[in-house]
């Protein structure tokens, strides 16, 4: 927002130079009075300008009522912290309902931004989504393990229990150990909705921190996890899926297969306040990269 603001006064200033100039060279004169005077002018133009920034920075208030994916609760969170030192008077609440229910409240109009780890889907019309960045899971083993890549299909079958030795895979003759995240994870629910085992998974272990589950993995030379891409260390090995590493840039290019958007959702023609305005704006401005980053998400290209 900060830059926003510094092009706005750049501009006022720039626009009132010129006019100083464009009357020197009507008049033909070079009266260093006269620039005085213009360069005054200019002062006070980019003064009121910056008085205005910051008088807008003051008097915005309001609430903006956001809801829904559990996911994007790190990335929501983030932002609200960041705009509310800019705007204090803004109150941004957020209920962590699921990205179904944050649909639903942004097209019945009880949230003023519906928050959703999905992109819509056809018939979930009179609402418009907008991506403010996308969700990267990496698959990881440990770093003994000869495995290098899975296809989804064989990822699919690990989840769920179909395949239970390392050997049908062409690893190790030793017993898989799958380890995943508590019921309630967001990083799970990304997990098992793209690769497609929702309810269906069969946990070695159900670790309550993604720091927990790289630990687990680094320690047994059986285990296999997940976790968001900004998390994971030198400590465990990252498998490419289907020839495709995930990082930053295969992410945003679509090529890594486990990710997600993540996406505000908005009723049509539904009248926006100025509060509600800024924030989008902000969320998907490139001030906002850095924050989506510490958050663990992947900011759009």
């Amino acid at each position: 927002m900060k830059s926003s603001m510094i092009k706005r006064i750049t501009a006022a200033t720039i626009a009132t130079f010129c006019l100083v100039v464009m009357g020197l060279s009507g008049c033909g004169s070079n009266n260093s009075s006269s620039t005085a005077a213009g360069s005054s002018k200019a002062a006070d133009s980019s003064a009121a300008a910056s008085a205005e920034d910051s008088s807008t920075s003051k008097e915005l208030s309001g609430k903006i009522s956001t809801g829904g994916s559990t996911s994007m609760e790190a990335v929501i969170g983030a932002l609200q912290e960041a705009f509310a030192e800019t705007y204090p008077d803004v109150d941004i609440t957020y209920d962590p309902t699921g990205s179904g229910a944050g649909i639903t409240g942004a097209t019945e109009g009880s949230l003023d931004i519906g928050l959703s780890s999905r992109d819509l889907k056809e018939d979930e019309t009179g609402v418009t989504g907008t991506k403010i960045a996308l969700d990267g899971i990496s698959i990881i083993v440990n770093k003994d393990n000869p495995i290098t890549d899975l296809s989804l299909e064989d990822l699919a079958r690990i989840a769920t229990g179909e395949v239970k030795n390392w050997s049908e895979l062409g690893g190790n003759d030793a017993e898989i150990v799958f380890v995943g995240r508590e019921a309630g994870s967001g990083t799970r629910d990304g997990f098992e909705s793209i690769v497609g085992v929702e309810d269906k998974c069969v946990y070695s272990e159900e670790l309550t921190a993604t720091g927990a589950v790289i630990a687990k993995v680094q320690s047994n030379p059986n285990a296999i996890g997940y976790a968001s891409l900004s998390a994971v260390d030198e400590s465990v090995k990252t498998l490419t899926i289907d020839k495709v590493a995930p990082s930053e840039e295969t992410v945003q290019d679509g090529s890594y297969a486990i990710q997600r958007p993540f996406v505000f959702v908005t009723k049509d023609g539904a009248e926006q306040s100025d509060a509600v305005k800024t924030f989008i704006e902000f969320a998907t401005s490139k001030d906002a990269d850095e924050l989506i980053r510490a958050a663990g998400a992947v900011p759009l290209a």
